[in-house]
């Protein structure tokens, strides 16, 4: 990152009993900063917010982050900003204690645009899986060990994007990204209840996708389910929608729902290319 705050405070230092070093006790929202503006903050609040009721840690104040964001994104292009909140410093062991007060990590890291990836993408299936836990679905917790090995599984530029299962080989999510198929006119993406992080740019597709008419279903997906699938994209806030054109050797064609999504997208200035 270029710049930090460390509860308000210019600084890129923590004390070593911070339990979000001790244990990842805390979460994250990473945001892109175009023109200067910090992206759909108030859906990144929302989720920040919901992680911070399930993890009992007290939720920030909404408008000091935003005060701290500007101070740090001001006169930046092309960014990605970061806000971690951790449960603060505590007594060495598990249980958390009592009255916390927690750590307000904020950084920001100028970016370049990357390269038009509407045109398709390439993915693999991982090999690590991704854990079932009710508990931390949905939330975007400071625990990625997971991904990190997930990730570390290719080196192969040409390849985006890993897909991810649980232990009952069902796919649940990306590295990074959301998951998202179609088939037979409808959109399909895999349930979130037991593991995954609810996206801030699924959440956006799926909304488009009900306002333009096209039934939805969040389900069990199987990598047989994306064998026959007419076409498969992925999501997040960073990257907005990629098109898969290839999983796993597998071919995919643009569908005429996903190019509605995509287009409904860039519409409403969502993302930043269209179909």
């Amino acid at each position: 990152m270029d710049r930090w705050l460390i509860n308000g405070v210019a600084s890129d230092s923590l004390p070593v009993a911070d339990r979000g070093l001790s244990y990842g006790d805390g979460l994250f929202e990473t945001i892109a900063v175009r023109a200067g503006q910090c992206r759909f903050l108030a859906a990144h609040f929302d989720r920040l917010a919901e992680g911070c009721d399930r993890l009992g840690i007290p939720a920030p104040d909404r408008q000091q982050i935003t005060d701290e964001l500007d101070q740090l994104v001001a006169g930046t292009e092309h960014a990605s900003a970061k806000i971690i909140i951790t449960r603060g410093t505590g007594p060495r062991g598990y249980q958390p204690p009592k009255l916390c007060q927690p750590t307000r990590i904020l950084g920001l890291q100028t970016t370049s645009p990357v390269p038009d990836a509407t045109c398709g993408v390439r993915v693999r299936y991982c090999e690590t899986s991704i854990s079932r836990n009710p508990a931390l679905a949905g939330i975007k917790t400071l625990n990625r060990l997971e991904q990190v090995l997930a990730r570390a599984e290719w080196d192969d530029a040409g390849i985006a994007e890993g897909l991810m299962l649980n232990d009952r080989r069902e796919v649940v999510c990306g590295t990074m990204s959301n998951l998202f198929f179609t088939h037979a006119g409808i959109l399909f993406t895999p349930d979130l209840s037991e593991s995954g992080v609810s996206g801030i740019m699924r959440k956006m597709t799926l909304q488009v996708a009900q306002s333009h008419g096209v039934e939805v279903r969040e389900l069990t997906v199987s990598k047989a389910d994306l064998e026959t699938a007419d076409d498969i994209f992925l999501s997040n806030a960073l990257i907005g929608v990629w098109p898969v054109i290839e999983l796993h050797g597998q071919k995919y064609q643009r569908s005429d729902v996903t190019k509605q999504i995509m287009q409904g997208l860039f519409d409403m200035g969502v993302i930043e290319c269209g179909i």
